[in-house]
């Protein structure tokens, strides 16, 4: 699913916000998680899981992915959360704290021994990444989307518990960002970028955004809705981007080109895997161009 859906903008809600999961679904944002974790308050975890469980599962059809972030599994409160989030069959389950590969094979044990015969449905897991052992064992957990079953479709990154935990600055991380940025690449993941403070400072996050973007990421988990507009337009394929594709796409489509994988195109060689790339380019815009329309 989410390796075509565009994830420009991935919108955190606190499921104990009634008022904020309402307006949510108005909003023009690619994907948005409902979060029992983080953003809950341990008295509130109960109310927040049937909250958001009742709002996926009456919700209409629309063109966000949906997806609820549930607590540690280690916790009782994430046993319960995966428990209810199966039953509301969201698109996406997003495990926090992930630390080694084994977590994804924990999640996926724990999916398979639910019982749920709902789960044949194409559910991703999204796995947070926000501890210095997930990123130390970053490429092991990416492997895991290539075991059928396993489910894992995206990387996110927990930039704030990073920090937390490392008393590294978010400026000074870029090294260990490009790390998974390479590594979900590899493993053909989407990756999206960890969050932005400051929600009032619109220029900053711009900048962000467009940081973000050159290193790789396919997006921005974003804390408020003012943040969403810019994610989208820095996120989005540009005009250039789109002129380009395009123009690459005719010369490989062009009568006699059909097995070629090396052509020339303006003095330079393009192989079939920008051919690919830029196919890929072209389905994400039309697709938001179908949610604008």
């Amino acid at each position: 699913m989410s390796g075509l859906n565009p994830l420009r903008s991935v919108l955190y809600v606190p499921g104990d916000n009634e008022r904020a999961m309402t307006k949510s679904a108005g909003l023009t944002v690619d994907a948005i998680i409902y979060d029992l974790e983080d953003a809950v308050a341990p008295a509130n975890k109960q109310a927040a899981r049937a909250r958001v469980c009742r709002a996926v599962t009456t919700r209409d059809q629309d063109q966000h992915v949906i997806a609820i972030r549930i607590n540690d599994l280690a916790s009782n409160e994430g046993a319960e959360d995966l428990q209810a989030v199966l039953g509301a069959a969201p698109d996406v389950l997003v495990l926090p704290k992930v630390q080694t590969a084994q977590d994804i094979e924990h999640l996926h044990a724990r999916i398979k021994s639910s019982g749920d015969q709902g789960m044949d449905r194409a559910l991703e897991i999204w796995a947070m990444i926000e501890t210095p052992s997930a990123i130390l064992n970053i490429k092991e957990i990416a492997e895991r989307s290539r075991i059928q079953g396993y489910r894992l479709g995206a990387l996110v990154l927990g930039t704030n518990d990073l920090a937390k935990l490392t008393g590294v600055r978010l400026d000074m991380m870029a090294s260990w960002l490009m790390d998974c940025v390479l590594v979900a690449k590899a493993y053909g993941l989407p990756i999206i970028d960890g969050v932005f403070n400051n929600y009032s400072d619109q220029e900053g996050f711009a900048a962000a955004c467009e940081q973000g973007r050159d290193m790789g990421f396919d997006g921005k988990t974003l804390i408020h809705p003012s943040q969403i507009a810019s994610a989208n337009q820095v996120f989005a394929p540009s005009k250039v981007q789109l002129q380009e594709a395009c123009e690459v796409v005719a010369l490989f489509e062009r009568e006699g080109h059909e097995n070629m994988n090396v052509l020339e195109l303006d003095g330079r060689m393009v192989e079939r895997l920008h051919y690919l790339m830029a196919k890929k380019t072209l389905k994400i815009a039309q697709m938001i161009k179908e949610q604008t329309a």
